[in-house]
């Protein structure tokens, strides 16, 4: 699957509260872009991909009540659906590319917690939700994550493979760093399991942190992009570092869509 374009202007976008770089918190907002694809599979419509959804939001579903960005995003999301300005969720696979917890007065930068809500959410209205957990993302008890990763329908992974509809999707969660920390992986440690992940040729590859892009000056990890670069039939999403231009191309033609702070609309081209 390749993008074949993406625009600049969103079709719609929402405002939430996020935590500031200098203390408490500031108003922020999350586009969503429409962009083409060459081919889906035949019983999905579109594919939705985000990550870094850190802040808070309101939203009638809620009754007025603050909730973290991702769930309302979900719930927004079907909402379009419903008005027909989406395709069905019965026909939308979502792909989360981690990072999607705030506290709940979105004024500490950095916070960690429990995403379960985010992932049930998504999981809850549309086809299939598919991706990883971002370096600050908890799944409550060994047990919780184990039931959550149950739920039909839903598919967390970390060093896996899955085939969706005929679309195969691998994934590694978290980051490069000092093993033992939360989602974190030294970096020889990180980069087998990133090649194992590629052993079985995926179509698309679901990261938390992504390459570096240096041409664009986009921020990334140099390992992981030599891993990637050759690989002309892979798309990658990835989150963590945010990228103004959200698309890159690396040598050898993977491409790579950064999607911090952002939900993108795939759709086939016509």
């Amino acid at each position: 699957m390749r993008i074949l374009s993406i625009e600049k202007n969103p079709v719609h976008e929402w405002t939430y509260l996020s935590a500031a770089p200098r203390g408490g918190s500031e108003l922020r907002h999350l586009p969503l872009l429409p962009a083409t694809v060459d081919t889906l599979p035949p019983d999905l419509e579109a594919l939705i991909v985000t990550s870094d959804l850190q802040g808070v939001a309101t939203n009638a579903g809620f009754e007025g009540a603050s909730a973290l960005l991702g769930e309302v995003l979900a719930e927004e999301l079907a909402i379009l659906a419903d008005l027909g300005e989406l395709p069905h969720p019965n026909h939308i696979g979502i792909l989360l590319a981690g990072d999607l917890y705030s506290d709940a007065s979105a004024a500490v930068r950095g916070a960690s917690g429990d995403v379960r809500s985010v992932w049930s959410a998504f999981a809850e209205r549309f086809r299939w939700v598919v991706g990883v957990a971002g370096n600050h993302d908890t799944f409550g008890t060994p047990r919780e994550r184990e039931r959550l990763q149950q739920r039909p329908g839903l598919h967390l992974l970390d060093g896996e493979v899955r085939e969706l509809d005929g679309l195969r999707v691998g994934g590694l969660s978290g980051i490069i760093g000092q093993a033992g920390k939360l989602w974190r992986r030294e970096e020889e440690d990180y980069l087998a399991a990133l090649r194992e992940v590629l052993r079985p040729v995926p179509e698309v590859l679901v990261l938390h942190q992504g390459p570096d892009e240096p041409s664009g000056e986009r921020r990334g990890s140099p390992a992981i992009r030599a891993e990637l670069e050759g690989r002309e039939e892979l798309l990658v999403i990835c989150g963590h570092s945010h990228w103004e231009e959200p698309l890159a191309e690396l040598a050898g033609g993977a491409q790579v869509l950064n999607v911090d702070g952002r939900a993108v609309l795939l759709r086939r081209g016509n």
